[in-house]
C-alpha cells in the first residue's frame, strides 16, 4: 500500500504510452545512423585485425632518441605556464560572475566571456594560435590559457555564489572595502576548492599540451605526430608511455599540492 502522494517503484518503471515511442524512436534512430555511418560486423572484423597488426609494431617500446625528453620538459612548461596565467586572468573574471557581489549586468558580461572560452576546443583554438602566432609554445600556452579561463572562471563563479552571506555581511557592517569583503569574507570560504580546480585544471594541461602539439603548438605531441608521419610505432610507443609517467607524476603531485594547503 502506498500513501496518495507516493508512486510505487513498479508504478514508476511500467512503460506508458509515451515511454515505449520513446524507446521505439531511440531504436529506429541508432539503427538509422548505423546504417547513415557505413558500421557494419564486416568491418569490425578487418577493423581488429588491422589494429593487431598495428600494435605489434608498438613492442618492444623505444626510448633511446633524443627527442623525448625535450618535448617532455616543453610539454610541463606549458602546462604550467598555461595554468598561472590562466588561473590569474580567470580569478577576477570569476569575482565579476558571482551573482551575489555584482549587479546582474556586470555578472551576465563576466559569463559571457567565460561561456566564450569554454565555447571552443583547445586543438581548435591551437590552430587558430599556429596562424596568428607560428608554430612552437607559445601557441600551445595561449591555447590552453584559453582553456583554463574558461574551466577555473565557472567553477569558481559558481563557488562563490555558494558561499555564505552572513560573513560578508558581517565584513561589510565593519565599513570594509570591497577588497577587503573579498580578502576576508570570500576568500577563505573558496580556498580549499579553489586549490581543488587549479590542480585539476594543471593535470589537465598536462595531458592538453601533448594534444594541441600534434597541430604545431608545441611540446612532445609535435614529436608524436612526426614519429606517426615516420610510421616508427615502436618511437610512437616509448612516447606514449613517457606521457603515461608525466600524468602520473602530475596526479601525485596533485594529491600532494592538496594535503599541503588543506
Amino acid at each position: 500500500m502506498t500513501n496518495a502522494g507516493q508512486v510505487s517503484r513498479g508504478d514508476f518503471f511500467a512503460p506508458s504510452i509515451a515511454k515505449r515511442f520513446a524507446y521505439v524512436g531511440v531504436l529506429a534512430y541508432l539503427a538509422y545512423a548505423a546504417a547513415t555511418l557505413g558500421l557494419s560486423l564486416e568491418r569490425i572484423q578487418q577493423g581488429v585485425g588491422h589494429g593487431v597488426r598495428f600494435l605489434a609494431g608498438f613492442f618492444p617500446p623505444n626510448f633511446t632518441q633524443s627527442d623525448i625528453l625535450p618535448g617532455l620538459l616543453e610539454s610541463l612548461q606549458i602546462a604550467f605556464l598555461s595554468s598561472l596565467i590562466g588561473t590569474a586572468i580567470a580569478i577576477p573574471i570569476a569575482v565579476l560572475a558571482a551573482r551575489n557581489l555584482m549587479p546582474p549586468w556586470v555578472s551576465w558580461i563576466a559569463r559571457l566571456v567565460i561561456i566564450f572560452c569554454r565555447s571552443f576546443h583547445p586543438v581548435i583554438v591551437a590552430i587558430i594560435a599556429v596562424k596568428a602566432v607560428g608554430f612552437g609554445a607559445l601557441a600551445g600556452i595561449i591555447a590552453l590559457t584559453f582553456a583554463s579561463v574558461g574551466f577555473v572562471g565557472k567553477l569558481l563563479s559558481e563557488a562563490i555564489e555558494e558561499i555564505s552571506l552572513k560573513q560578508i555581511e558581517a565584513i561589510r557592517a565593519t565599513g570594509a572595502s570591497f577588497m577587503n569583503v573579498i580578502a576576508y569574507g570570500v576568500v577563505p570560504q573558496v580556498m580549499n576548492r579553489f586549490i581543488g580546480f587549479v590542480a585539476y585544471e594543471t593535470d589537465s594541461n598536462l595531458r592538453n599540451s601533448t594534444m594541441v602539439g600534434v597541430v604545431g603548438a608545441g611540446g612532445i605531441g609535435g614529436t608524436l605526430f612526426s614519429a606517426f608521419q615516420r610510421f616508427d610505432y615502436d618511437f610512437v610507443a616509448g612516447i606514449i608511455v613517457c606521457i603515461i609517467g608525466l600524468v602520473m607524476v602530475g596526479e601525485v603531485l596533485q594529491i600532494y599540492v592538496k594535503r599541503v594547503f588543506r
